[in-house]
């Protein structure tokens, strides 16, 4: 073998070599990302989820368009975690919580469960579900904070995170004072979900989101104002009852 051909063949081995080795290293850190995405959305591969959603205002068992795409950003993360998920309705999802990851989706005025989950897991915050006044409709209330919606210009979302015990399987919860923002918080999560990954690992928060002009941006325009998960664990008190008049 003269010098020529060993050169061709160490240079062939040399670029097998070299990628085999980039092949393991990127199937390393490609398993590396998604054990961290199975984690934090506590997703093994082949384990079942619930999606919670809830029923368009004024009717009857029908679902907003927008939170139908919502529910779809929400399928993707599944599929890629390689799990699967049963879709039920807020009335009928009868059941614990901590077995199974939960997707719920929507305010407590539309979504019984949600209205169960901010009362047991984040007694500190209260969500107006009176049609009147409308300036105060959807308003959150936390701790000493109120935030109230603008339609189609400033509303907010809740994007949180919850978990009971240790092991247990974590709680989502997109509950937005319209059907546009619970769909700006789970575009939110599927974009952002690495970022809270390295910041929250496996533990719990809750977001408050703003959704800048969704009359012109759709849920694309999103500002976190803050962390609220402290303020939303204390309880609120109880409203001081009005005095009854005198006779």
């Amino acid at each position: 073998m003269n010098d020529d051909i060993r050169n061709i063949v160490l240079g062939v081995v040399a670029t097998g070599v070299s990628a085999a080795l980039g092949w393991i290293a990127r199937s390393y850190l490609w398993r590396r990302k998604l054990r961290r995405k199975q984690a934090f959305f506590g997703l093994p591969t082949n384990s079942e989820c619930l999606l919670v959603v809830n029923r368009k205002a004024g009717s009857d068992g029908t679902v907003h368009r927008n939170d139908v795409s919502a529910l779809l950003e929400l399928s993707a993360l599944i599929k890629d975690c390689g799990a699967h998920a049963d879709i039920v309705q807020h009335d009928t999802a009868r059941q614990g919580f901590g077995e199974r990851t939960e997707f719920c989706l929507g305010g407590p005025s539309s979504n019984r469960r949600m209205a169960a989950h901010l009362s047991s897991l984040l007694p500190g915050i209260r969500v107006n579900t009176d049609s009147e006044p409308v300036s105060e409709r959807g308003a959150f209330r936390i701790g000493t904070d109120r935030y109230l919606a603008e339609p189609g210009v400033s509303e907010y979302v809740l994007l949180a995170r919850l978990t009971v015990g240790e092991g247990a399987r974590p709680v989502f919860l997109c509950c937005g004072q319209r059907s546009i923002t619970n769909q700006a918080a789970t575009r939110y999560l599927a974009r952002h979900h690495e970022r809270l990954t390295r910041k929250y690992g496996d533990g719990s928060f809750c977001l408050l989101l703003k959704v800048v002009n969704s009359q012109a941006y759709g849920p694309d325009v999103v500002e976190l104002v803050a962390d609220v998960i402290r303020a939303a664990r204390t309880p609120l008190p109880e409203p001081t009852p009005e005095p009854e008049p005198a006779e």
